[in-house]
């Protein structure tokens, strides 16, 4: 992620917190039920440098046939989200769209979102690989950067999309097997970080395009992360957007593009209070949350 918005890549999150034996204070906590949270299978032993084990790897998915754009799910502005990276899911949050960690969730729990009501968004990392990932060694290793900021992870070459459509294809078919509606691929302003790589805007355009297409064929709506100063011209290519502090970076406005379109901004701030920037996201309509760093299940949506 760029280096003011140091996103919250579930895996790095935790090992962060396992290295420090502290969890940060939530805004709100939902305190769910046992019989509200399914748990994800208990996963493998990892390679990766933390004590903490990685995710069990999916079994190798076959793609879904791509809908036609009318049949596929457009969030509206305003729509209710929530966003959790950690696990178990807690299932008790009333929002209409939960965005949950793609590796760390099985079909069970996309199931009993969709038995619930709920759509279900795909979390996976698109622009950087990351070593306690069951497919970290099929990246190519030519087209590894530097360093993104978190541990066990560094930057993808993006300038050629054909050279990752292997490892990015398998993602997203783990994605649609599994019954997810839609995907959030992270870390797509990668133009605009130090990555190893001369990576031009023109670049991430093309990068991002190829992205959309192939959330699509594999049946999948598909978010807009970030990029906000590519947002104009790219809000034909997805179908809606989530977007970390605009609000903190007064860039809310140039989302207008997507909510024009009828598109939802599915959007989470961390640092400011929501008395900050509320009165701005129910203008806008603008889907809100406050949220903690580590994307736990706490969440203050705006009133």
């Amino acid at each position: 992620m760029t280096a003011r918005r140091l996103l919250v890549p579930l895996a790095a999150s935790l090992m962060l917190l396992a290295a420090c034996g502290t969890a940060p204070q939530p805004v709100v906590v939902a305190s769910p039920s046992p019989s509200a949270v399914i748990s994800p299978s208990p996963p493998a032993p990892s390679a990766s440098p933390s004590p903490t084990p990685t995710v069990r790897p999916s079994r190798s998915p076959s793609a879904s046939p791509s809908r036609k754009p009318a049949e596929r799910w457009v969030p509206k502005p305003g729509i209710t989200w929530q966003w959790q990276l950690t696990t178990p899911v807690d299932l008790s949050v009333d929002a209409e769209v939960y965005d949950i960690d793609g590796f760390l969730n099985d079909a069970d729990v996309v199931a009993e979102l969709h038995r619930r009501g709920r759509k279900a968004i795909c979390y996976v990392e698109v622009g950087a690989a990351e070593n306690f990932r069951p497919d970290y060694p099929d990246w190519p290793r030519e087209l590894l950067g530097g360093s993104n900021g978190w541990p066990g992870e560094r930057w993808l070459d993006i300038r050629d999309p054909a050279k990752l459509k292997p490892v990015l294809a398998k993602r997203f078919a783990m994605c649609a097997k599994k019954g997810f509606d839609a995907v959030e691929p992270d870390l797509m302003d990668a133009y605009e970080s130090e990555t190893g790589f001369p990576i031009t805007a023109a670049h991430q355009l093309r990068f991002n395009r190829f992205v959309a297409r192939l959330a699509h064929e594999h049946g999948l709506s598909v978010a807009l992360k970030n990029d906000v100063d590519q947002a104009a011209e790219l809000v034909g290519d997805f179908d809606f957007t989530v977007n970390e502090e605009c609000a903190a970076f007064d860039e809310c406005a140039s989302l207008k593009p997507f909510l024009e379109a009828g598109k939802a901004v599915l959007h989470a701030e961390y640092d400011l209070a929501p008395a900050e920037y509320c009165a701005e996201s129910r203008r806008l309509n603008l889907s809100s949350l406050h949220k903690s760093r580590d994307l736990d299940a706490a969440a203050t949506p705006c009133p």
